[in-house]
């Protein structure tokens, strides 16, 4: 079993930064692809990034590319989304997710994924 935890949401004004955490534990992280997952009020669920569970792969909404970077630290057990030049479309709760897998690739289709963290709200507002 595999836990996850978010953190570093907030109110940020448009053009903003803020920077995610979703920290592990429970498991081997090293052996996870994580994704990033958001959800606005009324909307499906939406793949923001994902990165394979050695880091070399990493795949982006088109919505995000350019502003968004996931990495991750293996070390730490810990993986990251970097949020620049936020806009309010952005908005919404952001959930980190995790499956098992050894390849090379992740997947931003949050039916792929078996465990979840509890999400940490983003409101980009001026």
């Amino acid at each position: 079993q595999l836990q996850l935890v978010e953190s570093g949401g907030g109110l940020v004004q448009p053009g903003g930064s803020l920077r995610l955490s979703c920290a592990a534990s429970g498991s081997d992280f090293d052996w996870y692809a994580i994704g990033w997952f958001r959800q606005a009020p009324g909307k499906d669920r939406e793949g923001v990034s994902c990165i394979s569970s050695s880091g070399g792969t990493t795949n982006d909404a088109d919505s995000v590319k350019g502003r968004f970077t996931i990495s991750r630290d293996n070390a730490k057990n810990t993986a990251y989304l970097q949020m620049n030049s936020l806009e309010p479309s952005d908005t919404a709760v952001y959930y980190c997710a995790a499956y098992g897998s050894s390849w090379s690739l992740c997947a931003n289709d949050p039916s792929s994924y078996d465990y979840w963290g509890q999400g940490t709200q983003v409101t980009v507002s001026s």
